[in-house]
């Protein structure tokens, strides 16, 4: 593998794996706080690419399609947790799966029943089309350093908002002690209702910015479930640095196992959970 491979390979996993992270802050933030097992957070990423897709049909405006997505993300978002998740609090975690799986299958059909099966592609926005010269004989997508530019962003948003903010102070109190800070007088279930919002419109808006590098296909969410699911598990569970530090070795893992050994790529990243369980069980940041 030449240096110029090698540039091109790093940069595909880092994004990639920045990617994951926007997906996977979500789910780590919902069981982190709220102790839910969410499995239709992978939906959440499909609905993404699918309302972007849609209004980008209509407007042929990529912001425009991102902004009216993140914000029907959210409303349903709260949709869902109102009216589903509050009755999960006091149950155990196979009720959960249980509810989430069903949730899968809804919107599974839902999105059959709206959009249809074939594949559908969102346009790269003109203004982030072409490439940038990296080196004299490496040139790389600029719509993916914008992807991972924003992924940046917003982990630097997170970051703010849980550690220096008012609302993370409680975030925070509330993962480790709900019942304390209900004592406190604070509206536990607003605050659940914020997070599981905040975790949709995560998913939905990683959907989004995924959409014109990916083909928007049935069932994309139950692939990058799982792949999500490996990276909260590696930096461990309801850790939002350890969701970033996991992302971020899954995708550059995954990456160049697939040009060094592509025969055994799917395994690479299972055989790296294993090593790093083997080494810390909980994961190299749990709570």
């Amino acid at each position: 593998m030449d240096l110029a491979i090698f540039l091109v390979q790093l940069l595909n996993g880092l994004q990639y794996g920045l990617l994951l992270f926007l997906i996977a802050s979500g789910l780590t933030l919902v069981f982190g706080v709220m102790g839910i097992l969410n499995l239709a957070h992978g939906s959440m990423y499909m609905v993404g690419a699918y309302l972007a897709w849609y209004f980008f049909q209509g407007t042929e405006s990529f912001l425009f399609s991102a902004v009216i997505s993140a914000v029907i993300a959210l409303m349903l978002g709260v949709l869902i947790e109102r009216t589903l998740i509050c009755r999960m609090y006091k149950r155990n975690h196979l009720d959960q799966v249980l509810l989430t799986i069903g949730m899968i299958f809804v919107f599974n059909a839902l999105q059959s029943l709206l959009w249809g099966n074939d594949p559908l592609g969102v346009d790269v926005p003109d203004a982030l089309s072409g490439s940038l010269h990296l080196t004299g004989v490496v040139e790389y997508p600029v719509y993916r350093i914008f992807v991972a530019l924003f992924c940046v962003a917003i982990a630097a948003a997170l970051y703010f908002v849980i550690n220096r903010t008012r609302l993370g102070m409680l975030i925070r109190a509330g993962e480790s002690n709900r019942e304390m800070v209900e004592c406190l007088g604070v509206d536990i279930s607003r605050l659940y209702t914020i997070v599981f919002g905040a975790g949709v419109m995560l998913a939905t808006i990683a959907g989004v910015v995924a959409a014109p590098m990916a083909s928007i296909v049935p069932g994309m969410g139950e692939h990058v479930l799982i792949s999500c699911f490996v990276v909260v598990v590696i930096g461990g569970m309801g850790s939002i640095k350890g969701a970033l530090v996991g992302a971020l070795l899954v995708g550059v893992v995954d990456t160049f196992a697939s040009v060094v050994v592509p025969d055994v790529a799917s395994m690479i990243v299972y055989i790296l959970m294993a090593v790093i369980l083997l080494i810390k069980p909980q994961g190299l940041f749990s709570n």
